[in-house]
C-alpha cells in the first residue's frame, strides 16, 4: 500500500493590539482551524495614561500556545505546513544588538520589571513633541507620509528613547517593526520589510525622489537621531543589498529556526515570510476577492479580477482604529493620508494609508462612560445579546414606535464629532478633538442609544472625508472592502454604504480576515524557488480569497439627502474646531497664559 503525504498548508499569525491570532489555511484557501490568545498591554501610571507598552516575551509565548492550539484543534500533521506569514500593529519593538535581548521601554528608569517591556504600541502619545520638531524640519521625505510625521509612527518614538533613555542603553539598542520582530525571531534573520520600513520609519525606496540608500542620512543627522546612520544604519536593519535586506510582502525571509520551531510544535525549515502591518494583511485578505459588482464600480478596462481591480478598491480594516488602504499604479499624494509607499506589498505599485485613530475604540469610550452603560449591558446579557447587537435592536425598535422613516431619522438634530484621540487623516492634526451639539440631560437607554448611533454616523462620515481626499488626488476608489470586528454591525455597513454612496463588501471569514491575509503570505513565501523567487501575491490572493456579501447603499432619497446634510454639518464642526483652537491661542499669545498646558 502506497501512503499518500498530506496536502500542502499554511499558518498566519496576526499580532493585533489586544491579542494573537493564527489560523490554517490549505491551497484553496480555506480555513480549517483558528485561535486567539490574549496579550498584556501596560500603561504606566506615571504618565497619564499616554504610554502604552508590550513585550515581544509575552506576544511570542501567546502566538505559540495559538499555533499548538490549531494544530491540536485541525489535526493536521505539523509535516504539512510549508509556510508561515506574520502581520503585527506598527509598534516599535527594541532589542540589544550585542546579546539580541529585551530592551525595557519604560522611562524614567528603563529597567526590566520581569516582563521585558521592550514594545512602545502604536497607540501610544508619547512623542508628541518629538513628532511637532521632526514636522517642522519641512524635510522632503515628509511628502511621503502625508506631509506630517504622525505622532504614531516609529521615528518619532525612537528619537523619544534617545532624548530619555540613559546613554549607554541607547548606544546597544537596535529597532524593529513589530512584524519584522516576530520574523527575526522565527529565523534568527536580520531581514526587514519594505511595508515596516516604509510605512513607519521614513524609508524611501532606492530610486525614488533620488533615494540611494533607502534611510536619508541628512534627515536623521537633522532630527537628532545621527547615531543611526552608523555602521552602515545598523540599528535600523542596515542598507539594502549591502548590509541588510529588506523584502516586499510574503518574500522569503528564511527557514524557521530549530529554537522557534520547538516553541511552536513544528519543524524546523518551514518558509517564513517577509511581514506587514496588520492593516496591510487586511488588505491582501479581502480587495481580490471575487465578487458581483456592477460596471459602475469596477474599472472596465481590465479583466474582473485583474490586479488593475485593486485601485477601485479600499480596503478598510476596522478594528481599535480603522486604516483606509489603496493601491495605484503611479504615486498619488493626498495631504493628511499616509504615502504614497512604494513596494510595501507588490513590487513597484504603490499605497496609500488614510486612518481614523480611534473607533471600535471610541463607541466602546462612548458606551462605558454614559450614564445608562451598566444596566443596558444587563439587559443585553439576560437577552443573550451583546450590547452593540442589543442596541441595534433598540434603534430598530425606537423607529418602529415613532413611526421614523429611517434609524437616521432619530439622530437629524444630533450632531457628534469624535476625533477623541486626535485626526490621523486627513486632517493630520493629533489636536484635535470631539464636540455635540443637541446634548441634553438624558441619561436613559434611549439617550445613550442616540449617542451610539451618532458615533456610528460619525465613523461613517469621516470615512467619506476620507475617499473623497483620496479621489480628489487622484485615486479612484469605487468601492470598500471592509474587513475586522466592525463588519458584523449591520447599522454601521449600511451607514458607511448609504454615506459614502458606494457598496460595502464584508469578507466571508469575517472575524479573519487579517489573519487570512497573513496566511497567504506564507503561501507565498513557500513558493520560492531555488533562486528565491516567489508567485505574485495578487496570484495567490485570486486563489485563495473568498467572496463575501455586498452591502449597498440603502437606495432611499430622503436618507441621502439627510446624511448629505449631516455631512455638511461634520465638516463644519471639523472646521470650526481648528478655527477656535486657532483664535484663543492668537488671544492668548504675548500674555501670561501663552504655552500654558
Amino acid at each position: 500500500m502506497t501512503l499518500r503525504s498530506a496536502p500542502d498548508h499554511y499558518i498566519g499569525i496576526d499580532v493585533g493590539t489586544g491579542s494573537a491570532r493564527a489560523c490554517i489555511i490549505d491551497t484553496t484557501g480555506d480555513i480549517k482551524a483558528l485561535a486567539s490568545e490574549n496579550i498584556k498591554l501596560w500603561q504606566p501610571a506615571s504618565y497619564g495614561g499616554t504610554h502604552y507598552e508590550q513585550s515581544t516575551t509575552d506576544i511570542w509565548n501567546a502566538i505559540c500556545l495559538c499555533v499548538r492550539s490549531v494544530l491540536a484543534t485541525s489535526s493536521i500533521p505539523p509535516t504539512s505546513i510549508r509556510g508561515i506569514g506574520f502581520d503585527a500593529t506598527c509598534s516599535l519593538a527594541v532589542f540589544t544588538h550585542d546579546t539580541d535581548a529585551p530592551v525595557p521601554v519604560t522611562g524614567p528608569d528603563f529597567t526590566n520589571d520581569g516582563n521585558d517591556r521592550n514594545v512602545i504600541l502604536w497607540l501610544d502619545h508619547r512623542p508628541l513633541a518629538e513628532a511637532e520638531a521632526i514636522n517642522a524640519t519641512g524635510h522632503p521625505l515628509l511628502k511621503y507620509v502625508g506631509g506630517k510625521m504622525s505622532v504614531e509612527m516609529e521615528i518619532p518614538k525612537v528619537l523619544w528613547l534617545k532624548n530619555n533613555m540613559p546613554e549607554e542603553l541607547w548606544e546597544r539598542c537596535k529597532f524593529y517593526d513589530l512584524a519584522d520582530a516576530l520574523t527575526h525571531i522565527a529565523t534568527g534573520e536580520e531581514t526587514r520589510s519594505f511595508c515596516s520600513a516604509v510605512c513607519k520609519q521614513g524609508f524611501v525606496p532606492v530610486g525614488v525622489d533620488g533615494s540611494v540608500k533607502g534611510w536619508q542620512q541628512d534627515f536623521l543627522e537633522n532630527i537628532g537621531l545621527g547615531d543611526l546612520v552608523e555602521n552602515d544604519f545598523r540599528k535600523m536593519g542596515g542598507v539594502n543589498g549591502v548590509s541588510g535586506n529588506f523584502l516586499s510582502a510574503g518574500e522569503l525571509v528564511g527557514g524557521l529556526c530549530e529554537k522557534a520551531a520547538k516553541e511552536l510544535g513544528l519543524p524546523a525549515g518551514i518558509a517564513i515570510g517577509s511581514g506587514v502591518i496588520d492593516a496591510y494583511a487586511g488588505w491582501i485578505g479581502t480587495v481580490g476577492a471575487k465578487v458581483k459588482l456592477s460596471r459602475d464600480h469596477l474599472d472596465e478596462s481590465a479583466a474582473p479580477n485583474d490586479v488593475s481591480q485593486a485601485f477601485t478598491r479600499l480596503a478598510s480594516v476596522a478594528g481599535t482604529s480603522t486604516c483606509h488602504l489603496a493601491m495605484s499604479r503611479e504615486p498619488v499624494f493626498v495631504p493628511g493620508v499616509w504615502g504614497p509607499y512604494r513596494d510595501v506589498l507588490i513590487p513597484d505599485f504603490w499605497m496609500a494609508e488614510g486612518g481614523q485613530s480611534a473607533t471600535g475604540e471610541l463607541i466602546k469610550h462612548m458606551l462605558e462612560t454614559h450614564a445608562a452603560y451598566d444596566e443596558t449591558v444587563k439587559e443585553a446579557e439576560a437577552a443573550g445579546k451583546n450590547i452593540y447587537d442589543y442596541l441595534n435592536d433598540h434603534l430598530r425598535h425606537l423607529k418602529e414606535e415613532t413611526k421614523a422613516p429611517s434609524i437616521s431619522y432619530l439622530g437629524r438634530h444630533f450632531f457628534f464629532y469624535g476625533d477623541l484621540w486626535g485626526n490621523r487623516s486627513p486632517i493630520a492634526d493629533p489636536n484635535m478633538r470631539g464636540a455635540i451639539i443637541g446634548m441634553s440631560s438624558d441619561k436613559s437607554k434611549d439617550g445613550m442609544v442616540l449617542l451610539y448611533y451618532s458615533t456610528m454616523e460619525f465613523i461613517a462620515l469621516q470615512t467619506r472625508q476620507i475617499i473623497e481626499a483620496m479621489n480628489k488626488a487622484g485615486h479612484s476608489i469605487l468601492s470598500i472592502f471592509m474587513s475586522g470586528s466592525q463588519c458584523q454591525n449591520e447599522i454601521l455597513m449600511d451607514l458607511i454604504a448609504t454615506a459614502c454612496d458606494m457598496p460595502v463588501l464584508i469578507p466571508r471569514y469575517v472575524n479573519a480576515a487579517v489573519v487570512h491575509g497573513a496566511a497567504m503570505l506564507g503561501a507565498k513565501a513557500a513558493s520560492a524557488d531555488k533562486d528565491g523567487k516567489t508567485e505574485p501575491l495578487w496570484d495567490i490572493m485570486d486563489r485563495m480569497s473568498k467572496p463575501g456579501k455586498v452591502v449597498w447603499s440603502s437606495g432611499d432619497p430622503a436618507e441621502k439627502k439627510l446624511l448629505d446634510t449631516k455631512y455638511e454639518v461634520f465638516l463644519d464642526q471639523c472646521r470650526t474646531q481648528q478655527e477656535y483652537r486657532k483664535k484663543i491661542d492668537e488671544a492668548l499669545k504675548g500674555s501670561t497664559l501663552e504655552g500654558v498646558n
